[in-house]
Formats: C-alpha cells, structure tokens, sequence
C-alpha cells in the first residue's frame, strides 16, 4: 500500500552552453535519480516523474563510468532507466498540483543551472510546498532549480536558509568550472543562501527544516533517507 506520492522533478536540458559558445552535453547524473526513487520506493511511496514541457533529458553518460561516477554505477544506470521506462511519459510541470505529493526532489546533473533555476512552474510547486512544510530535497546541482522560487518582488524564498550543493572546488576537479556561466555554490551565497561545503566528493547533507539537500551524487542516498524520516 502507497504512503503517499513523492515527485522527482528533472531538468529537459542535453546541453550546457558555455561562455565561450561551446556546449557541454548533460543529462540526469544517474545516482542522483536512482538513489532517492529507490529510497522512496522502499519504503512504500509511490513516486511520479516531472519536468519542463514533460521532455525526458537523457542521460549523463559520465554517470554511467565507473571512473568518475564510481563502482555502484551500473546499478544506478539500470535503475534509473528501468524506473524512467515504466513510468512513461514524464509530467509536465505546469499541469502539476503540488496538493498531489507529500515531498519533491531535485536530482542534478548539470541541466538544473540550464533552465531549472527559472522555471516559474517550479518556483510555484516549491513555494507551494515550501508554505506547507513539505520535505523538498536537492542533490549536487540540484538546489541550482531552488533559485526559482520566489516572492512577488523577486525575492528568494530560501534566502538565509541553510544547504549544501556541488561546490566550486569540485566543480573545478570535474574540469566544468572554466567556461561555466556561472557557479553554483558561489550563486547560492550570492543570493543569501547559507552554504555549507565538506570535503570534495565525500557524503554532505545539510537539513534546515523542511529542507534537505546534498552536496554531490555520494549524497543522494542519504538525501532521501533524511526526508523519508521527517515524512514518519
């Protein structure tokens, strides 16, 4: 029996342009997406895809490395896609009641800094759940989609809330730093949320009420666990 219904909100974007005009290919970083549906699954919720226009963004295939993304990989690859395809047709986020869902979360990869940062729809849905003191995780590049929820004058609604993310120190080891139009660590604290960094690709989650969020993939696990005990 279903506890209720979690919401994992996906960027659409397959690319990441660059200051110098290049583009960086990106899709959903596979941990980040695997890790906290399966979490979710486990114990007893129902979990439901979203994005922009309902567009399923592919997959970040350096994900899928064992090199970069790490032994357990391939179980999150396949998990991932597995859960993707049964699903269906993503939802889109503008045909999204946020009545629906007890929780929301926020998987990376890079596309979140591409268009999730201004996506008035979820700005709506965050606020929405924000107001109502549901759990909203966000992993890695994740919290980059927080920066759209604001008030009627433009103001952030986490300003002054404590949260980590992919950090600028690790985005320089990723080698994305250069070119990047902007960081997304140094972004958050430009806007007043308080970002607390560990050590670069090592577990770092942060709760400050009813937010969770994690540093890097190594932190998407934990992510979700975090939120499944406040929802208890």
């Amino acid at each position: 029996m279903s506890k209720g219904k979690v919401l994992i909100v996906m960027s659409a974007a397959d690319v990441w342009e660059r200051t110098d005009g290049s583009t960086y290919p990106t899709g959903y970083w596979a941990e980040e997406l695997a890790a906290p549906h399966e979490k979710f699954v486990e114990a007893g919720y129902t979990v439901d895809f979203a994005s922009p226009g309902g567009v399923l963004q592919p997959l970040d295939e350096h994900s899928a490395d064992p090199a970069l993304a790490g032994e357990e990989c391939g179980h999150y690859v396949a998990h991932a896609r597995k859960a993707l395809e049964e699903f269906g047709p993503l939802l889109k986020l503008a045909d999204i009641d946020m009545d629906d869902y007890a929780a929301v979360v926020l998987p990376g990869g890079h596309g979140p800094v591409v268009d999730l940062f201004q996506d008035a729809d979820l700005g709506r849905l965050l606020a929405e759940a924000d107001r109502e003191g549901k759990p909203i995780g966000a992993v890695c590049h994740g919290p980059a989609a927080l920066l759209s929820a604001r008030d009627e004058d433009g103001n952030w609604l986490f300003t002054g809330r404590r949260m980590t993310a992919f950090t600028d120190e690790e985005e320089h080891l990723f080698g994305t730093a250069e070119g990047a139009p902007w960081l997304l660590a140094s972004r958050l604290r430009e806007l007043g949320g308080v970002h607390v960094a560990g050590a670069a690709y090592q577990q770092h989650n942060i709760v400050d009420g009813n937010l969770f969020t994690g540093q890097n993939p190594a932190s998407s696990a934990r992510l979700a666990e975090d939120m499944i005990a406040a929802l208890r």
